[in-house]
Order: structure tokens, then sequence, then C-alpha cells
């Protein structure tokens, strides 16, 4: 008996000390289940001894016997994981197989960087010379929880990036690290016993889970280029009264403040079709969302989380809202956690130490309510990935009139559900193990700071009369070539780039239904990512832009920039004879007619 070991395990053949080595290659391909010549046998781990096919050469001449060990390793492409065979790590404990994956940017620049603290020499206790180092000033850890707990104000979660340098670290240079991700899910494939309901196992069945506080978090800050962002978004709030929901689209950078960490920054809210009312928000199927995450990769953002308002009026003379969420009551929901799971779901963040290819979400959720001083503000949070798995596998519910405490399901012939824990303290003070039925869901929730920086930034440019935001039909703000008109006579800018540099503009052009530019805009998206005011100006001068000024002209706005399509070759009188919007119903009607086709008004 002959022992082979591969990448895939370790298999016995049987032969006999004459048997031709020819006839045992060919035993081992059909043991393994290899054609013709896709593999190499040798008698060394490292790949020296290779046992060829040779003819009139037995086993006994190679001069192996009974219960050695050969070595087989697959003819693959240069590099790939199946070449590293090493059979002192449990295939279990590594992501073996893991799909090549590109990791954000961000990610990438965070792994490359040294991460730890460095602290200058204390002139009281450290007593060697300035080139020396004593544990008063040697390099602290990114994942140190002394330093961490310190810092003003002290943190509670490491960066994610810490934590992979913690797992990481050590002698084994995290050769046993993988990020698995939970499921609550029976596993497929099991054939020792009916399917759910009718039977289920040790193998196949979900462990288990006992929430705990999540020692990480894949963000570490959320930022707001500037005030008018939020103040745009709080508008819909003080003219309706009723709340609202938008998505943060902006991008991911280095936090500096916390080692390793990654802020979320915002450079503009997208508004979704909704329905609102004082104490509820629904949101409806969004037929541009797939436009708006195109437009805002093409300028360099990414939806990066999601905001809404849970404000009441307390004091309108003063200006004061009611502070509602607090220790004593709640900081998110249970619909709210389990919405924002689901969001987190829909965003994965790549992570190549996980078999998955995706660990966690940098996904962000911001509450604009009130505060302690009765003013408006902006809290950060995420859910755990405990609560992404169970929100996930449709585990968790809302509790009807208990806003903080969620509820697991219990198993049914449907579905199994795996039993969910939390730790408590009674009355005695003793720590006891509870049955997530009801769940506070505190346990789920990892909060973020948010900020509004000193100096502010903008992405797109700030107007006295901005555009109109999309899907705000109920305040009379609509998008429209009339408001389109309004915009540019009342913008006093002369440089253009200024004057179409507005993120809700950009969208009405690639989207409205008169004129979508989404195959001829690239170039403009390009002068507005790169604040180049010569790209915007080549595109000023292009065909669609000449169409857009003509349909503005058909609203009956002057604006200046029809002179400029007026010398391309067309007549600054060519509007009066071009199609003309009605001013009650938009309908687009054509040139020469003075009253509306659709609806019969006249022409205004």
């Amino acid at each position: 008996i002959i022992r082979v070991q591969s990448p895939e395990g370790v298999k016995r053949i049987t032969a006999t000390k004459r048997e031709m080595v020819e006839t045992f290659l060919k035993k081992v391909a059909k043991e393994f289940g290899f054609r013709n010549n896709g593999f190499s046998v040798y008698t060394n781990r490292n790949r020296t001894g290779e046992i060829t096919a040779l003819p009139n050469k037995s086993l006994s001449v190679l001069k192996i016997g009974h219960g050695d060990m050969l070595f087989l390793y697959p003819l693959s492409p240069a590099g790939s994981s199946s070449e590293t065979m090493d059979t002192s790590v449990s295939q279990g404990l590594r992501p073996v197989g893991a799909p090549q994956v590109v990791e954000d940017e961000i990610d990438q620049y965070l792994s490359k960087q040294d991460g730890k603290i460095y602290r200058n020499r204390d002139q009281q206790l450290c007593h060697h010379s300035p080139l020396g180092k004593c544990v008063h000033c040697v390099p602290l850890e990114p994942f140190d929880e002394d330093y961490l707990n310190h810092l003003e104000p002290p943190v509670k979660h490491m960066s994610f990036h810490a934590y992979i340098r913690k797992l990481t670290g050590g002698a084994d240079k995290g050769k046993f690290v993988a990020l698995e991700n939970i499921s609550c899910k029976i596993k497929s494939g099991c054939e020792g016993h009916p399917p759910w309901p009718e039977g289920i196992c040790t193998k196949c069945q979900p462990s288990a889970i006992t929430l705990n506080r999540q020692k990480y978090r894949h963000v570490d800050n959320i930022m707001f280029e500037n005030h008018t962002i939020a103040d745009r978004f709080l508008d819909f709030w003080r003219k309706t009264g009723n709340q609202h929901l938008g998505y943060l689209y902006g991008r991911y950078t280095e936090h500096k403040d916390i080692p390793l960490g990654i802020r979320a920054e915002v450079a503009a809210i997208y508004e979704p079709p909704q329905i609102g009312t004082q104490n509820s928000l629904e949101i409806l199927e969004d037929p541009k969302a797939e436009v708006v995450d195109e437009i805002a990769a093409k300028l360099g953002l990414r939806k990066v989380g999601w905001i809404f308002t849970d404000l009441v009026s307390e004091d309108t003379r003063k200006g004061t809202v009611r502070y509602s969420r607090n220790k004593d009551t709640h900081y998110l929901s249970a619909e709210e956690c389990i919405t924002a799971g689901y969001f987190q779901n829909q965003q994965p963040n790549i992570c190549r130490l996980s078999p998955d290819g995706h660990f966690g979400s940098k996904f962000v959720t911001v509450v604009a309510t009130g505060g302690p001083d009765n003013q408006v503000h902006f809290e950060g949070y995420q859910v755990s990935n405990q609560c992404m798995a169970l929100v996930r596998d449709e585990c968790l519910l809302p509790c009807r009139d208990v806003p903080e405490l969620g509820y697991v399901k219990e198993s049914s012939s449907e579905q199994y559900v795996p039993d969910v824990f939390y730790k408590d303290i009674d009355k005695f003070g003793n720590e006891i193990t509870q049955l997530a039925r009801p769940l506070p869901v505190e346990y789920l929730i990892i909060d973020i700071t948010t900020t509004f920086p000193k100096d502010p930034v903008y992405t797109f440019s700030i107007s006295q009369n901005p555009f109109p935001i999309e899907n705000r039909d109920v305040l009379g703000e609509t998008q429209d070539f009339h408001s389109l008109a309004t915009y540019l006579s009342q913008n006093t800018s002369s440089i253009f780039l200024d004057i179409i540099s507005d993120f809700h503009l950009l969208l009405f052009l690639v989207t409205n239904e008169v004129m979508p530019l989404r195959d001829s805009i690239s170039l403009l998206l390009e002068a507005v990512r790169t604040k180049n005011e010569e790209l915007a100006q080549t595109w000023k001068k292009s065909e669609q832009w000449a169409t857009i000024e003509q349909l503005c002209s058909t609203v009956g706005v002057q604006i200046s920039g029809l002179q400029e399509y007026g010398a391309m070759g067309g007549s600054p009188h060519a509007a009066s004879a071009a199609i003309w919007a009605c001013q009650h119903c938009t309908y687009m009607n054509q040139p020469g007619t003075d009253h509306c086709e659709m609806c019969s008004l006249p022409r205004t």
C-alpha cells in the first residue's frame, strides 16, 4: 500500500513491488479522477524526485515500498492556490478556493499602511538613549484597547483593518484567518436523512447564535462635506412636517483620528420616490435607481448609506424639536435595524480574507432627530454582521408596540430557525443567558460619529437659487425645462462648470423623458469630476446642449446661452418656431400652435 497525498487529501493505492511505474501512475490517475497527464507525482514534498512513466521501470527500482508517501500536484496555471500544499494547516481554517476579488481602493491603501501608533520619548519614565525604546515609548498596535479607551471621546470599536491586523499578527501571520459569514440556513446536500421538516442532523443544522457586541466597525466616521447638503434635505420636513428619506452618495477615505480608520464622506443626497407622513415612511420602487448609480460612478461617487428624519416640532417659535431618541427609549427601532440590515446586505464589503469574497458592509445609516438641546442632530449607525445574517435569512421580526425590541422567529415546517441568545444581568447581578424572544436591538447596533468639517468641501457648486431636488412634486417643486430655464436665468456665475455642477441637475439631464442625455453626457461628467472648465466648455458647444437651450426657450424664460446657440448656426428667432411646453400640463406641443393639444388651454 502506497500513500499518495494531494491538495484534495490522502488516498491509498494498492500495488506490488514488481509493478511497472506506468501501470502505477494509471492507477493514481483513475483514483484521483485525472485524465491523461494532468498531474505530477514526486517522492519529496518540495517537488523533487519526480516519478515519470519510463518503460521497463518497476517500483522496486525507484525504491518505493509499502507505506511510503508520495506527493501529487495537479498541473495548473502558475500562482494558483492548488499548487501550494501545506498539510500543517487544516483546509477548514483558511479560505481555500476563495474567489479572487478586488477590494475597494481605501481597503487596498490601508492594507499597505504601517498602522502603528508612534509615541514620543517620555522625559520622566524613559531612561535610555535617544535611539532606544522601552515599554513607555515603543509603538503601539492599532488595536490597542487602552489607547482607544483613553482617546477623547473614547472609542468603543476598533477599525476593521485594525481588527484584521489583530487576527493576522503573531507567529502564524494570519495563516489560520478566515472571516466566515454567519449562516442561519440548513446546509444543502445532506443525504443521510429526509429534508426538513422530516429530518435534520448536526452536519446540516446551523449553529446557535449568541449575540455579542461587535468589537470592530467597518466605518469609523461619517462626514457631510458641508451644511448645505443636510439643510436642503431637511427643507422637506420644514415645509411639510412629514418624515423624509434619502440615499447618501459620496466616497470612502482615510479617517486619521482612529488608527487605520475609514470615513464615509457624503457629497450628495438622492431622494427616491416615497410616501411620507408625520410618523411613517414607505419607499416606492425607483425606476431610475440604476441610472443614478451609473451617473454617480462616473462622478467618482458611490452609494455609501441612507438617511431619514425622525423629527417632531416642539416649539415653532423657537425652532426646537423633541428629544425622543435616548437611552430611556431607543436609538434605532427594530424595524429600522431590519431595514439597515437589508441595505447592508445589498452593499457587501469586498474582502479577500473571506471564502465568500465579502464580509460585512460599509453602508451606513444616518438619523436626523432631536438632540439633548432640542436641536436637530445627525446620528450615525450600522448594524452588526450578526444582525445582517438574521435579516438576510429572514429570521428577525419587529415587535408591534415596542420599537426597541425585535423578535426571532420560531421554526416552522417551511423554515428552520436556529436558537438565538443574548446575555443579560438579572436583579441579583448575575450574568444570565436568555432566548432572543424578544430581543433588545441594542445588541445589534454600532454607533458611528457623524460630523461636519470646519472648512467646508464642495464637490458640487452651491447656488443661491439651486435646481429643484427630484421627487418633490408634493411641494410643487418639479424638475422640468421650465425649472431648468429659471435656474439658468437666475444663475449669475460666468463659469459654465459652476452652473452645471449640480448633482440633481445632472440627474435631470440624464433621466428626463424629453431629451435624455445618458449616452452623450460622459464628457460633462468627467469635467465635473475633475473640475475641468475646458472640458465643460467643449461639451457646451455640442448639439445636445444647444437642443437643451432651445427646449428651455420654449417655456418663455430668456437665458444668455441662447445667443451662443444662434452663433452656432441656429437662429435666435428659432425659438418661436420650435416646440413649446404647456405651462399647465407640461405637454410638449408642435410649433405653430396656440393651444395645448393635451389640455386645450391657450399658450401663455
